[in-house]
């Protein structure tokens, strides 16, 4: 099979790529994200860089336009130039810059662009991301929540743009002139979203009054309210109401402490609380994972009766105090029956349907009684979503009636069936109505809390954070209830301006589609295209379980817009492709019901893919098992198989930063630090089998020089073992079949196995390029890091390295103290070394002496060191990933993440070192 290898299958940027992704989380306001929540997306950046050079030709495959290695890497960097201009947010002149990219595409296209589809969108990445390259975009998923949010992206804007608003504002100057992209879609969604407010505070705003402020202070709107979860106590001689209390801060921030103190009481009272300011806040509250303390009587009650209480009926919720606004800052108010009373009202009429799932790891409420999807919420929660889902309908009455007025099209054809006339717009208003309400839903829950903030001066905290802080519903005791007619978080006009925001920067050109779409099928569809996706890991994430919260908020919103999504009480989860051992009866029949549906969805996405290009998946699972004949990766086992299993061949792999932007914390978050972007193609129909000899010769011979380029990227430390799969298994998966001694196929755990040992010798094999006495160094601290060890077993070893103890000491190294030898810590070296002066300078000196400067001083401290020390540089750097490598196997957290923020940091210190400031820095000011 011939085809045009593509950029992705020999280079990319990786530096400016990760650092784009990893700047990405931190944007809000205008990013797609926005738009809905949805767990685990990948950046945008990411998405980018790897569809574009997928589709573009590496200059290798031109050997007519570039003869030679240089040329080929010339125009390497102009398309790496491309991309690092590319994968930034939002700069100044980003359509220029698309633009040059699709000339790219098209170029390598012969003209006829392809399309590409993602047929586990999820949150939309993938999809969006094609669109905004000039591609046409097609997203597949199981989820309904997720082809909400991926219609809202991609199907639904090129419909509509460049359309005036259909909304009379007498405001808009009628000469306003063109609308681009969806500013008129935009404008209509606020536009509608203001009257449902305004309507919803007619209705029910009497339900959320203003506080009476202490001190003559007047009323002030209520930001939230700060409910208790409360229980009985089990104690016979007092039976107060006991509320469960998990902090009794309120505001951490600096020279703003506010905190509350539970009244003095006695047996059988209900517990009262006031507001204190300044320091004295208890460290704990009332409740802990083991259980908890009657604030009436002292009892200590064991969890399991809290449960069993909560379980009878005799969960109840407690108001601790109201949270107004000030004069740009919070005020705390004691609870006042006023305030409870108004809260007092009657849960509507069937507001929700539903069942919590039964999934202890990710969803606890039911262990307390909470056991349908209304009991997440109060009855005035229930109440103003309820009012908010049914003006959704009443919205796309008055859309309807508009765009008629404004004459659009009357063409009845709905918005599922792609119609383009009012009918269908009303259709698209109400779909973005619908993801505001669902927004909404988010900050309207009982699964809510307060954020006090971390205690420090700047703005952070105070304010009513999200249901999903993290992908799980665990029980929340202290919860806040937002008021969504103020101007504060959890405000319903607040959840309307993040998603216009996210709206007005969609692509909206082109065409797109997204389907509910189960990805073992996904060759039913008759498409051909490039497919780029990131399939779900084991039991990672439980989607379906999860999103259920959306769902029966979207479903009042919209079953009359999508009834074939919405038909359904719950979202579909029997088919859906994770390993769940409460839905599937055990962790073994979860794990091979995932496994099997893996192999099924690889032989589908071969059955639609293009061949002329590659296919990429974002893999982020790490679960690595150590035995006897040595370490291997069961997560990538079931993906590899899989791939191999369908026909795959593995052509390159890219490790992108998309899970934990800002440096690794410790090793053991490391494990989802970064995707793994494999690259395949099918495998050639004239693939031969080898033997095991043949294929660890062969992987013997590429892995070196393939952990080089890696190494020449600057790759994590951190991520190198897991990216050395990818070329380990080009090799291994080049093949039909490898053929043990015995006649037996080699197995793909085997090969992993294999793949890390090669590793083990090619890192070995690099200690060449280091002098005697640090290639001792690394032996001992291999064996005994910073440890005491005898003077005779590092006498033999010295010996073995070529170097002497006396050596080793004069040079700063080592510490000998009668028959014990010590490895002097970074802490311990010499405060005035100077690389300039040392006789016996070495490599371990330069790379510990490069942490030092960099964690004591910062880069540019560790940059004028870099330069001082010359040739060292490069050798150094590979010497860190060494030690992180020992590190890890060994489980020294710190030590490892030490090496891993050298190397990590090791292009922006080269940048400094090159460009030194203005004002010489003496050795003594960077040590």
């Amino acid at each position: 099979m011939k085809y045009r290898r593509k950029l992705i299958e020999v280079s990319l940027p990786l530096d400016a790529v990760n650092a784009a992704s990893a700047r990405e989380k931190s944007i809000r306001k205008g990013h797609p994200s926005t738009l809905h929540l949805w767990w685990a997306r990948r950046p945008l950046a990411a998405c980018r860089a790897v569809l574009f050079a997928s589709l573009v030709d590496d200059p290798s495959a031109h050997p007519d336009r570039f003869p030679t290695e240089a040329d080929q890497q010339d125009e390497r960097e102009r398309l790496f130039n491309l991309i690092e201009e590319m994968v930034v947010w939002k700069p100044s002149n980003f359509p220029a810059i698309l633009e040059k990219a699709r000339k790219k595409i098209v170029e390598s296209s012969d003209g006829a662009l392809p399309a590409v589809l993602d047929p586990f969108a999820g949150g939309g990445s993938i999809p969006l991301e094609a669109q905004r390259l000039g591609l046409e975009a097609h997203a597949g998923d199981l989820n309904p929540v997720a082809v909400l949010i991926n219609k809202a992206l991609i199907e639904i804007p090129p419909l509509f743009a460049g359309l005036p608003p259909v909304h009379v504002d007498p405001k808009r100057p009628a000469d306003l002139g063109s609308w681009t992209g969806v500013q008129g879609l935009a404008a209509d969604v606020r536009h509608y979203a203001e009257w449902m407010r305004d309507q919803a505070e007619a209705r029910i705003g009497d339900l959320y009054p203003k506080v009476d402020v202490r001190n003559g202070g007047g009323k002030a709107t209520v930001i939230a309210w700060l409910w208790a979860r409360t229980v009985p106590c089990p104690n016979p001689a007092c039976g107060a109401v006991m509320p469960l209390l998990n902090s009794f801060a309120l505001s951490r921030r600096k020279n703003r402490e506010f905190w509350l103190e539970p009244a003095e009481q006695t047996a059988g009272d209900t517990v009262q609380f006031r507001v204190r300011q300044g320091a004295g806040c208890p460290k704990t509250g009332t409740v802990t994972r083991s259980g908890a303390t009657c604030l009436a009587c002292g009892s200590a009650v064991p969890l399991k009766d809290v449960r069993a209480a909560a379980q009878a009926g005799g969960l109840g919720s407690q108001l601790l105090c109201t949270v107004a606004e000030g004069d740009r800052r919070r005020m705390y108010v004691e609870a006042t029956e006023d305030q409870v009373r108004a809260s007092q009202v009657l849960r509507p009429e069937d507001p929700l349907s539903g069942d919590l799932p039964k999934n202890p790891r990710a969803v606890t409420t039911p262990n307390y009684g909470l056991t349908e999807w209304a009991d997440l919420f109060s009855a005035r929660q229930l109440t103003a979503l309820c009012t908010f889902s049914d003006l959704v309908l009443e919205a796309r009455k008055r859309v309807l009636a508009d765009a008629l007025k404004a004459k659009m099209s009357d063409d009845p054809t709905p918005l599922r069936d792609r119609g383009t006339g009012a009918a269908a717009y009303a259709d698209a208003v109400a779909h973005y109505l619908g993801l505001t309400v669902g927004r909404l839903a988010n900050r309207s829950s009982t699964q809510n809390f307060w954020d006090p903030g971390s205690g420090g001066s700047g703005g952070g905290g105070e304010m009513v954070q999200q249901v999903f802080a993290r992908p799980a519903l665990p029980m929340i005791w202290t919860f806040a209830e937002g008021n969504p007619f103020s101007s504060s978080s959890g405000n319903f006009l607040g959840q309307v301006d993040y998603l216009i925001a996210a709206l007005e920067g969609v692509p909206a050109a082109g065409s797109g589609s997204a389907n509910q779409l189960d990805a073992r099928s996904s060759a039913q569809s008759g498409l051909k295209a490039v497919v780029s996706t990131d399939p779900p890991y084991y039991d990672n994430i439980p989607y379906a379980d999860l999103s259920d919260f959306f769902y029966v908020w979207l479903r009042r919103c919209l079953a009359d817009v999508y009834p074939e999504l919405f038909s359904t009480l719950l979202v579909p989860k029997s088919q859906e492709m994770i390993a769940e051992p409460a839905r599937q009866g055990s962790w073994e029949s979860a794990a091979a019901y995932f496994e099997q549906g893996l192999r099924e969805a690889f032989a589908a996405i071969l059955e639609v893919h293009d061949h002329d290009y590659p296919f990429t998946l974002f893999y982020a699972f790490k679960q690595a098992e150590t035995s006897e004949e040595g370490t291997a990766s069961t997560g990538w086992e079931t993906m590899l198989e899989g791939l191999l299993d369908a026909g795959v061949t593995i052509t390159g792999t890219w490790p992108i930063r998309t899970e934990q932007p800002g440096g690794l914390r410790e090793v053991g978050r490391a494990a989802l630090a970064s995707s793994i972007v494999l690259v395949c193609r099918r495998r050639p129909a004239d693939a031969t089998l080898t033997t095991r000899r043949d294929f660890l010769s062969a992987l013997r011979a590429e892995l070196p020089e393939a952990l080089r380029r890696l190494q020449q990227g600057n790759i994590a430390p951190v991520d190198l073992a897991q990216a050395s799969i990818g070329p380990g298994m080009a090799v291994f998966s080049r093949y039909t079949r490898v053929v043990e001694a015995d006649g037996d196929n080699m197995t793909v755990r085997d090969a992993l196995t294999e793949i890390n040992s090669a590793l083990d010798v090619v890192l070995d094999e690099q200690q060449a390029d280091f002098d005697s006495d640090t290639r001792w160094a690394v032996a001992w601290y291999t064996e005994f890091a910073f440890e005491e060890g005898s003077s005779g077993v590092a006498e033999t070893l010295s010996k073995a390295k070529n170097t002497s103890i006396s050596g080793l000491v004069k040079a700063g190294l080592l510490d000998q103290q009668g028959n014990s030898c010590r490895l002097l810590s970074r802490e311990e070296l010499a405060d005035d070394w100077d690389p300039a002066t040392d006789s016996r300078l070495t490599v371990w000196e330069v790379t510990q002496h490069l942490i030092r400067a960099q964690e004591e001083g910062g880069e540019q401290a560790a940059a004028s060191l870099l330069r001082a020390v010359g040739g060292l540089a490069e050798p150094a750097r590979e010497l860190a990933y060494r030690l992180y490598h020992t590190s890890e196997r060994k489980g020294w957290t710190s030590e490892a993440l030490a090496y891993n923020s050298l190397v990590t940091a090791w292009p922006d210190l080269t940048t400094l070192a090159a460009h030194p400031p203005p004002e010489k820095m003496s050795f003594d000011d960077i040590t």
